[in-house]
């Protein structure tokens, strides 16, 4: 070891090359691993602490069991609510949700449009929408709420019992990012229809017809409807607004089950499954296997790309070696005149080779760290709607272990034509050589 430090510090300039080479191959490496990392964990955690341990869609969806665009309605999403339950003891709760899309007007805009001079910029705000039974989500995670007592009336007192002529609370309940966007805090008033107006002369045309709610509450963002700006109402408000507010429609888009026993959940899917044929039930562990593979798809291209800049390394490194090899002959001669077995000098190479490589590693990881932390952030930063503690990337141990092995596996293979080259050197020639 001694030796190959010597080596190495006789050649600052060029090692000290060689191994910021091997660091940003390294480090690329480890960035791109704590990518893949972050976001495979934080989604597992955010999912199996939610308390939704079965996912319910339409037997019509297309889109498979991750909630990746816009998804078909199932019919008679309150009666489900108790339907469910009865079917299979085990479901502590089948909670129906709508899922939709939304424009927002807040007073300002109301008031300008009124007098006929909306100024340059303003505009109404589109945003995603949610409509649920709010004291029907036992054991789900629902977003924390920040300001406001949140709804106030028990059940769904629209729905009625199927009739829709039940009294409408025009409470709504808003995540950070579009209270944020539309300017109002609780106790004010926001408008909301599923069309935008054609033009903003059109603007009182749309309040008129839009419908008033009142802000009860400010809330976090939500893990399962990632979003720049979401808006909760009650389910058969929802409805009203969007469609399905209709006794032989009563739509929903997911239903969210959670189980007593959460044991065996294919049980309870198979279960359910054939008790509502209309409906596809997925399991958590279904749903992160699918998040898995779209997440692996990018860890292969992540993988290519660092494997490159591995073996860019690794042959910048033999190069350096071999050089070494070359200007230390006589000495390495001198070695085995002295009685150094073969296997003794190549291994001094091959100790040249890992300490090399050591140092890289050394700049490659902090490196590798500052970057992650630099990404997370400005990703955190760029997207909207994601809950608190999510993380884009972990450097967990398995990362470094990861980073660790690729660096030495750099440092065997960038040392072994080297080290062959050094052991098979011609003893006699070299002591001979001027």
């Amino acid at each position: 070891m001694r030796y190959a430090l010597d080596a190495l510090r006789r050649r600052p300039g060029r090692s000290l090359l060689t191994a910021l080479g091997v660091g940003l191959a390294s480090g690329l490496v480890v960035l791109l691993l704590t990518l893949s990392a972050g976001v495979t964990t934080s989604a597992t955690t955010l999912a199996y602490g939610s308390g939704v341990d079965l996912l319910a869609t339409s037997s019509s969806a297309t889109s498979g069991p991750v909630l990746a665009g816009p998804l078909p309605p199932i019919p008679g999403g309150h009666a489900l609510a108790t339907e469910i339950p009865d079917v299979d003891p085990n479901a502590v709760v089948a909670s129906p949700w709508l899922i939709g899309d939304l424009v927002f007007g807040n007073a300002s805009l109301w008031a300008v449009a009124n007098r006929s001079s909306v100024p340059s910029g303003w505009t109404y705000t589109g945003a995603g929408a949610v409509g649920w039974i709010p004291d029907d989500l036992a054991g789900i995670e629902v977003p924390t709420l920040y300001n406001g007592s949140g709804f106030t009336a028990a059940g769904d007192p629209h729905y009625a019992h199927g009739t829709y002529t039940g009294n409408s609370t025009h409470e709504i309940v808003l995540d950070q990012s579009l209270a944020g966007v539309l300017g109002v805090r609780v106790g004010e008033p926001v408008w909301a229809s599923p069309a935008a107006p054609p033009s903003d002369a059109a603007l009182p045309g749309w309040y008129d017809n839009a419908t008033e709610f009142t802000v009860t509450g400010i809330s976090s963002a939500f893990w399962l409807v990632p979003s720049a700006g979401l808006a909760f109402l009650y389910l058969s408000e929802l409805q009203e607004l969007i469609g399905g507010a209709n006794a032989s429609t009563d739509y929903a888009t997911l239903i969210l089950i959670h189980l007593h026993d959460t044991s065996d959940p294919a049980a309870d899917e198979a279960k359910i499954g054939v008790a509502f044929p209309q409906l596809i039930v997925t399991t958590l562990a279904d749903i992160l296997g699918e998040l898995q593979h779209i997440v692996n798809v990018y860890r292969t291209f992540g993988t290519l790309i660092g494997a490159i800049g591995l073996v860019v390394a690794t042959l910048f490194a033999t190069t350096i070696l071999q050089m070494s090899v070359d200007d230390r002959s006589r000495e390495l001669a001198l070695l085995r005149a002295i009685g150094h077995r073969r296997a003794d000098v190549g291994l001094e190479v091959v100790e040249e080779g890992l300490v090399l490589c050591g140092l890289g590693l050394a700049f490659g990881l902090p490196l590798a760290y500052a970057g992650a932390v630099g990404i997370n952030r400005l990703l955190l930063r760029l997207v909207g709607g994601l809950p608190s503690g999510f993380s884009f990337v972990s450097f967990d141990p398995g990362v470094i272990v990861s980073g660790v092995a690729a660096v030495v596996a750099v440092g065997l293979i960038a040392s072994t034509v080297p080290a062959v080259r050094a052991m098979q050197l011609p003893v006699a020639e070299e002591l001979r050589a001027p």
